[in-house]
């Protein structure tokens, strides 16, 4: 076992992102439903016990995700695991109810710009559109999980002041959001803009409320993975394979590959629970289904090996 530098968390929590985020956004033909269960299986038989496994949203700007309920209904679902669905407005919220989905999510971004081309409102607006969603979920007793977009950059704006994605993360938090999820939503970010942003946010949120969301586009979100959690952040999501992307960035890659967090973590010495060689042959498996190759660093590099 590694020894884990003491700036570091014991244990790290995995939010895997490939099911929803990562599938969102594939070209071409609809990935089967099915497909997309065998995905859920798996990840949560290699221990992941966080999977954000769908998305209530309008199947005209989501064709992908057309099946949601289909796919919360068809997984067999296994104890301990969390399987939660974005839902941007009250319909969705609704249907994920009706579907049986164990958490949800809402999403806001940084950046005035990327609010208005991403959900055709300011970042305010999207704000008071949360509200009945919030309000609903509570009723329900169904936590809900907050998204902050262009953390560290937009593909519009470009450089997003830290205090502004402060803002935003406290209003999703003081609307009710247990968690809020920091998206460097384009990949830009580096490790000392990766630190002043968490710094400027945790003094408006507790860090233990706080997760990292970083895309690969620049090749830094494991370097900035590490530069956050010397800050305190101990919830990362990823995607296996590094499947996803962003259709209101141009030349936004995947998300962090979850292969390459885990082995990240693995060599610190930090617990997550999770299987590695499952999650690496659950990434061939589904990126082969796509008719791709994964993205993920340390699955080329067992390959090659």
């Amino acid at each position: 076992m590694a020894l884990r530098p003491s700036s570091l968390p014991l244990r790290v929590r995995l939010f895997e992102m490939a099911p929803r985020d990562g599938l969102q956004n594939e070209p071409g033909a609809m990935v089967p439903t099915a497909t997309k269960i065998e995905l859920i299986h798996r990840l949560a038989n290699a221990g992941i016990r966080h999977i954000e496994a769908a998305s209530f949203v309008s199947p005209t700007w989501v064709p992908q995700m057309s099946d949601a309920t289909e796919v919360m209904q068809g997984i067999t679902r296994t104890p301990g695991v969390v399987y939660s669905a974005l839902t941007p407005n009250l319909k969705g919220l609704e249907n994920a109810l009706a579907a049986g989905v164990d958490e949800v999510a809402v999403f806001g971004a940084a950046s005035e710009a990327f609010s208005q081309k991403n959900i055709n409102c300011s970042i305010a607006e999207s704000l008071e559109r949360f509200e009945p969603v919030l309000k609903r979920a509570q009723e329900a007793n169904v936590r809900v999980r907050g998204y902050v977009s262009c953390v560290l950059g937009c593909p519009y704006e470009g450089d997003i002041p830290p205090e502004k994605v402060a803002q935003v993360a406290k209003a999703l938090y003081d609307m009710g959001c247990y968690e809020i999820s920091l998206g460097d939503t384009i990949g830009v970010g580096t490790p000392l803009a990766a630190k002043r942003m968490i710094e400027a946010v945790s003094r408006q949120v507790p860090i233990d409320r706080l997760a990292a969301h970083f895309h690969d586009t620049y090749g830094m979100a494991i370097a900035n993975l590490y530069a956050v959690m010397e800050e305190g952040i101990s919830v990362i999501d990823a995607a296996t394979g590094g499947l996803g992307g962003c259709p209101y960035a141009k030349g936004a890659s995947g998300n962090v590959a979850t292969e390459d967090v885990l082995y990240l973590l693995e060599g610190l010495g930090i617990e997550t629970g999770i299987d590695l060689q499952a999650v690496l042959d659950t990434g061939h498996w589904i990126t082969q289904a796509l008719g791709r190759k994964p993205t993920s660093n340390v699955a080329l590099a067992r390959v090659l090996s």
